[in-house]
Order: structure tokens, then sequence, then C-alpha cells
């Protein structure tokens, strides 16, 4: 994959993720101000209705007990006309006539003893009203002058109270007897927790509120246990209006759990919403890290083509140069070069042969398909005659491999030739990657139920990156187009493979310059 094209893909895929998640934000804190401003209306609406009912239900009391006291004189009230109304109209094409009289009559009730804080002319009035409407044809009303009595052709009479006026009137005394009397008087605090109780509930407000009630901006008697003022959370409205419209008391409602409240309203859908961007941000860490993981092997894979191609190529020069050696007439007759040669070509087809045979071996181990039987076997047999397979190497590179057989048990249950297998690969690698002289330590020892090998070298070492790689399958410290060490990457991962099939566990400490020690932890027989 193009590495500009690759960075491009996961800056793209970065900014939409992060485009989606500010979305989301974006989102949630709109609905919360959505919800905090429809939470306001209601509220606002909640306490109109309480502060009027609040003067509905004090008037009412004050009818009651006007309506009492009317019924309690037993006198007659005292008429005096009030106000008398005449409309008249005259049509000229039907000489037709409409005369219209409304007379409104008060009736007094004088009350010296009632409601004392007014004066003694305090009267409570009623009125009522006498309309009559006459209609006259031309002809009659026109001999109007001959000194007869005129009768209209339709009378139509109507009488009844005038609601109107008595509350108007009402309203005033009402106004003014009440903005006497002490706010304990009232109003309790009971009812008005009643009140806005009852109206929370009918506008869906399900939350813990405080109440208080303020005159001139001083808290009142008239509140509830826990009221705390908090401007981003307390509303207010003024309430007892007297007759002028102005008004000395505020009623005040705060909502100590209004977050709480609005929060609550958006969970579901915020859950919602937090689990599709869960899900989008593990979608994304997984495409991501499979586009790192096949750019990786990408390289990896080429790594390992360049590095097979090399060792393949080397022998089958060898092999070229071997068979074009014996075809020569001086060498065909020389029995000893000849058998020398031959040699040759018998090494490097099992040097390719073995190459051939590390990847078949993976394969099989990642199908399932290798047989692996185990059998018990002491382990310091099985490390020596891993020795005895790279003595040769180890002699040729003037090396050594210093054994510590420090295990008092060693009985292991494995298979004898893939364990084999496993050490030799160390080994072979202590080999390779030590540029010098090779010295090699071997340690064994137990912990507990466990059998632990150590296989110290004074090789390269690697860095940790490295470390945490080692045993995947064709991965290699990546060195360029050097190939000065052999290998493809699959040694160590057939390595991990084996010691995981046998229970055990292989680790690798190493630092760059001083060498590395490869630790294996395999479970003894009882």
């Amino acid at each position: 994959m193009n590495k500009l094209f690759f960075r491009l893909l996961v800056v793209l895929m970065s900014l939409s993720l992060i485009g989606i998640i500010l979305v989301q934000v974006y989102w949630f804190n709109t609905s919360f101000k959505n919800n905090d401003e429809q939470f306001r209306f209601h509220i606002k609406q909640v306490m109109s209705n309480v502060s009027e009912q609040l003067h509905k239900q004090e008037m009412q009391s004050f009818i009651s007990k006007y309506e009492q006291f009317k019924d309690s004189t037993g006198k007659l009230p005292k008429k005096s006309d009030f106000l008398d109304i005449v409309f008249y109209q005259r049509d000229k094409r039907t000489n037709e006539t409409i005369i219209y009289s409304n007379s409104i009559i008060a009736e007094d009730y004088n009350s010296p003893s009632f409601f004392d804080r007014l004066a003694d002319s305090t009267k409570f009035k009623n009125f009522s009203a006498k309309r009559k409407t006459e209609i006259y044809n031309g002809s009659g009303l026109d001999n109007s002058g001959l000194g007869q009595t005129i009768r209209p052709d339709i009378t139509i009479e109507k009488s009844g109270s005038t609601p109107e006026l008595q509350v108007a009137q009402f309203e005033m005394f009402f106004k003014d007897i009440a903005s006497a009397q002490p706010l304990q008087q009232r109003i309790s605090r009971e009812r008005l927790s009643k009140l806005l109780s009852g109206e929370l509930v009918q506008f869906g407000v399900k939350t813990p509120f405080e109440f208080a009630v303020y005159s001139n901006g001083l808290a009142t008697k008239v509140k509830s246990d826990k009221f705390r003022y908090d401007k981003y959370a307390t509303y207010s409205i003024p309430i007892f209006a007297n007759d002028e419209g102005g008004n000395n008391y505020q009623l005040l409602v705060s909502f100590p759990q209004k977050k709480k409240f609005l929060f609550s309203e958006l969970v579901g859908i915020t859950v919602l919403s937090i689990v599709f961007t869960l899900i989008i941000i593990i979608a994304y860490s997984s495409a991501l890290n499979q586009l790192i993981k096949q750019r990786q092997i990408s390289e990896i894979k080429t790594d390992f083509i360049n590095n097979m191609t090399h060792e393949f190529k080397t022998p089958i020069a060898t092999i070229n140069l071997a068979l074009d050696a014996i075809k020569n007439p001086k060498i065909i007759d020389d029995k000893e070069k000849v058998k020398r040669y031959l040699q040759m070509i018998r090494d490097e087809n099992k040097r390719m042969h073995a190459q051939v045979e590390n990847v078949l071996r993976i394969s099989k181990l990642e199908k399932k398909e290798l047989d692996i039987n185990k059998e018990s076997n002491d382990l310091h047999e099985i490390l020596e005659e891993a020795i005895e397979h790279v003595n040769l190497i180890i002699e040729d590179r003037q090396g050594t491999i210093t054994t510590h057989f420090n295990a008092k048990r060693s009985t292991v249950l494995l298979n004898d030739v893939h364990f084999t297998n496993v050490i030799v690969n160390i080994l072979d690698n202590a080999i390779k990657y030590t540029p010098g002289i090779p010295e090699i330590d071997i340690t064994t020892e137990n912990v507990k139920d466990f059998a632990i090998i150590r296989v110290k070298d004074n090789g390269i070492g690697m860095g940790k990156a490295a470390q945490k790689r080692i045993f995947e399958k064709f991965y290699r410290e990546h060195t360029g187009d050097i190939h000065n060490v052999k290998g493809h990457g699959l040694g160590l991962a057939y390595v991990k493979r084996i010691v995981d099939d046998h229970n055990g566990q292989i680790f690798v400490e190493s630092e760059k310059g001083k060498g590395s020690t490869f630790i294996i932890k395999i479970p003894l027989i009882n």
C-alpha cells in the first residue's frame, strides 16, 4: 500500500470519527438547552396558574363572607338609581322608530361592623338592570301631536343582575381589605405546597422543589425548610396584586435537582448515542489496526521474499558451480574432487530442504495437521542432543556452549523431535546473531512444578519493539536490504507454537549490544 495513500486514509478516517463525536456533543448540548427552555416555560405556566388560584381562592373566601353577611342582616336594602341609558334610532325609509332604555339600580348594604379596617360608610352593592326595547311604526308616532297616548307596536322587557359591575366593585374593596391582612392569614405553607405539587404534576415536572414567599426582597415565614436561592434554578412571579396593579410579594420556586432532571429526559437517547459512537470507535480502531497490520505484513512479506530469494540463490549458484566443475574432464576423473563436489551439492540441497521444511511445519501447525505425540523424557538429554546438532557450527566459529544443569527434577512430557528442534532453533539464532565468537550458556532450574531453561548468548541483542514481535511469523528486525544474517523469520514462530502446544511458556530478555536470554518454562511430571 502506498505510504502517502495510507496516511491520507488514516487522516480522513480520524477526521470523520472526530466529526461524528463533535456532532454528538453538539446535539446533546442543543437538546439540553431546548429541555431547559421547555422546563422554564412549564415552570412559568405553573407559577402563573398558582398565582391565579391563590387570587381566586382568596376572593372566593371573601365572597362567601359577603354572602353570609348579606343574608344575615335581615333588612331590605336601600335602592337607588345608579345609571339610566336611553338609545333612540329612526329608519327614514320605513319610518320605524326604536327606543331602548336601560336603568341600572344599586342595592346598598351598609356594613358598619363587617370588615372593620374600612371606613364606617363602606357599602356593599348589588347591581340590577331593567332593559326595555319599544318599536313604533311610522304612522303611530306621527299622530303623537293629537294628544293621544301612543302605544308601541312591539315591547320587549328584560331584567337581571349585572355581575360585571358587582365584580369590579367587589374587586376594589376586596383588594383593599386583603392587602391589610398579614401574609400568614392569606396563605399557609401547606396549601401553597399542595398547589405547586398539583400543578407541577400536571405539567410532568417530577423533580423535588423548594419554595418561599418574599416581601419587598426579604424572605417571609411562608417557605419550605430547605429553600436556598440559586439564580440558575430559581424562578419567581408576583402574587397578591393590589387594586393599583402593584404587589409586595414574590413567589420563588427552586429546583435543586434541575440539571439531573433535565439530563434524565435525555438518558435514553444519550445512552444509545454513546453506544453507537463506541461501536463506531471500536470499528474504526479495528479497521485502523487491520490496515496497520496489513501494511506491516506487506513489508514483512517483502522482506521474507527478499531473504528467501537470497538464501535460495546462494545454494543454487553453489550447486550449479559444482555441477559445472564435475563436468570438467580434468575433474571428473579425480574421485576425491568429485566426491567433494557431490558433498557440496548434498549439503546445499539439505539447506534448501530445511528452509522449505520450516515453511511447511508452520503451515501444518496453523492447520493443526502436525502430529505431536508426547512421551516422558529427560529434559537434560533433550538439551544435550540439541547441543550435539550445532556442535560442528560452534567449533567452526571457535565458540563455546557451557551448560549448568541445576534442575534436580527434569522429567517432562514432550515430543523429543519437536522439542529438540525448538532448542536447535534457539541455539542456531544465538550463533547467527553473534558477530564475534559465540559464547552460549544453558542453565536449568526448578521453580515449583516447572522446569526453567535459560539460553543466554553474547550476540547483538534486540530492542523492546522487536522483543514484543519476535515470535510472530515472518517477523525479523528490519535491516533493509542487508542480508548478512540468513533467515526468514519462521524459526521462532515455530518455537512459540511448539512450546505452547506443550503447555509451556517462552520469554525473551534482551538489550541492544548485550546479547539475549531465551527462557522456556515447561511443566514437570509429578
